[in-house]
């Protein structure tokens, strides 16, 4: 079996919980020959805890005999990263979201072209066994489907982490997290033309982006799979201060509706996310665990209506863990040619409704919802 000798860009979080342990778990599909932070404390963690070779520059990390690289650096760089492996003729498997602007993504698109190379985006969702298997069991088609739902409640990763050994790079120069905010500026305004308030920014760069993102893909993955165009956009809100965002998709001229709703509620060790499809006769359900924690099935769930008669499945067709899935893919895509799952044309579809949503947000002003008269 080819190995893949790999090079690690970013190790905050996702990469120490996930995508390093997964990749050694890999070994006979990858080799780490390298981990790129500017965390000096993060740096000297992964060669104590993993026994890797660290640098702190990518350009020493990209010096050495790669074929691929797992980029898991903040989102502002993924644009100029991405390219930096493209131009040294490396393979790139990138954390989602790919990038904020569908131009910068087109960028992208372009340079794996010329060179030759797979990209493929960070959406473990696609390869959930029982995402998998709602594809293939939905209770309806596009004739008779009303309604699609997504809600998520979201502590954050700090519940679900506790039982980890990490460490946190609470010490990169000052000037180059500036740096990094002043590329995200940036790049926000070539996705959303309307300017967005500290609040809004903050809601599209974390609820929208980071967040929603997820969810937004794998229904996109599901419309597809119904046979479903891209519908239009019927409105948006980002609210919570910034840690809330909401969307609003006509699906079929209006026949159906999507709405979607994120919220992150700090102090509440709760996750609950559902994705939800409703046709005349039938109910298709997922109820995904927290992401953060490894092994955990995704509930799937479909009730279907015979006059009175009610039935309800629940669905489960394995246990296999969808950080691991996806660089299994990375790895068939590379190795074996074959077609990549989420690629950067899904990554730009996702990201021009994101931006979409952003800028309905910033341009449209609430009417109210009463009279106005006290009664």
């Amino acid at each position: 079996m080819q190995r893949l000798r790999v090079g690690v860009i970013g190790a905050g979080g996702i990469a120490q919980i996930e995508h390093i342990p997964n990749l050694m778990k890999l070994k006979h599909q990858f080799e780490i020959l390298g981990v790129c932070d500017p965390s000096a404390k993060v740096r000297a963690f992964i060669y104590e805890q993993f026994g890797i070779l660290t640098f702190e520059e990518i350009d020493g990390l990209l010096a050495q005999p790669l074929d691929a690289v797992v980029i898991a650096s903040p989102d502002p760089l993924h644009h100029e990263q991405v390219l930096a492996a493209f131009a040294r003729g490396l393979h790139v498997f990138c954390e989602k979201p790919l990038c904020y602007s569908v131009a910068d993504i087109d960028a992208l698109i372009a340079a794996r072209d010329r060179a030759g190379k797979v990209l493929q985006v960070g959406y473990m969702k696609r390869f959930d066994p029982s995402y998998e298997a709602a594809l293939a069991r939905m209770p309806g088609t596009a004739k008779t489907l009303r309604y699609v739902a997504v809600e998520v409640n979201d502590p954050d990763a700090w519940p679900f982490i506790k039982h980890h050994t990490w460490r946190h790079g609470d010490d990169v120069p000052s000037d180059l997290v500036a740096s990094v905010r002043a590329k995200q500026q940036q790049q926000m305004a070539r996705a959303v033309s309307a300017p967005l308030d500290p609040m809004s920014y903050r809601g599209f760069t974390g609820a929208y982006c980071s967040s929603l993102v997820h969810d937004v893909n794998a229904v996109h993955g599901l419309l597809d799979g119904l046979g479903i165009p891209d519908g239009e956009i019927a409105g948006a809100q980002l609210f919570a201060k910034g840690e809330g965002g909401q969307g609003a998709v006509r699906l079929l001229g209006g026949q159906a509706l999507w709405n979607m709703v994120h919220l992150k509620v700090p102090a509440l060790a709760d996750y609950r996310e559902h994705i939800t499809f409703y046709f005349d006769y039938g109910v298709l359900e997922l109820e995904f665990p927290s992401p953060w924690l490894n092994h955990q099935p995704t509930r799937l769930t479909i009730r279907k209506s015979n006059g009175y008669t009610l039935v309800s499945e629940d669905v489960r067709t394995g246990f296999e863990e969808a950080f691991i899935e996806e660089l299994k893919g990375f790895w068939s895509a590379v190795v074996e040619g074959k077609p990549v799952r989420n690629t950067a044309e899904q990554a730009r579809r996702d990201m021009n409704l994101l931006s979409g949503l952003a800028q309905y947000h910033a341009t449209h002003t609430p009417q109210s919802a009463g009279n106005g008269v006290r009664s």
